[in-house]
């Protein structure tokens, strides 16, 4: 029986032996087959020059910086329109009030009712307030409110007789408006001392 293992053995020895032999032949042929592959897998595990590195990152610098170019191009390209457009919108719904001055002053020439001209510029007055309105802009009510230079801008100070008008916007000489809530021109006015 213990010649039977060990010519077991013996012919397992021989066919690893042969398998290695037939492994090693295998590899000789592919490594001589293919020396170009070889090449190939060398260049890619070589780690590159500081040149190359270099090369690569200015690339991809002028890459990004013609990219950012490009979008700020575009971004003000695309306010500019947004301008455009709002302006024209803007125009456009003035022309109809445009229109009634014209027709006002038409009649102006002609009319003997002093009355009715006083009742069409009010039409026209009140069109014009509303169009505004729509728009987000306000008159800032300054009469009797304390004087705020984020609102106002003080032309004169007038003597008053009353302490609770020191200090306080006594007249408005030329109006002030809003535009959702910013400022838009300050409210001209006389302030009481």
């Amino acid at each position: 029986m213990a010649k039977k293992v060990q010519k077991t053995d013996n012919q397992d020895k021989v066919k690893n032996k042969e398998g290695k032999e037939k492994l090693e032949k295998e590899q000789v042929e592919t490594a001589e087959d293919t020396p170009q592959e070889e090449e190939e897998l060398e260049e890619e595990l070589k780690e590159p020059t500081s040149e190359e590195i270099m090369a690569e990152l200015q690339n991809k610098y002028l890459r990004l910086s013609a990219e950012f170019d490009n979008y700020r191009k575009r971004t003000l390209r695309e306010k500019m329109d947004l301008q455009v457009t709002a302006r024209e919108d803007i125009l456009s719904n003035i022309l109809p009030i445009v229109d009634d001055f014209e027709r006002g002053m038409e009649s102006v020439e002609e009319a003997t009712d002093i009355k009715a001209i006083k009742e069409g510029l009010k039409l026209i007055y009140t069109k014009f307030s509303g169009f505004l309105t729509q728009q987000g802009v306000k008159e800032i009510n300054a009469v009797g409110k304390t004087f705020d230079t984020d609102l106002h801008e003080a032309i004169t100070k007038i003597p008053v007789e009353s302490k609770k008008k020191k200090g306080k916007v006594v007249d408005v000489v030329e109006k002030g408006y809003t535009l959702k809530e910013k400022v838009i021109r300050y409210a001209k006015v006389v302030i009481g001392e």
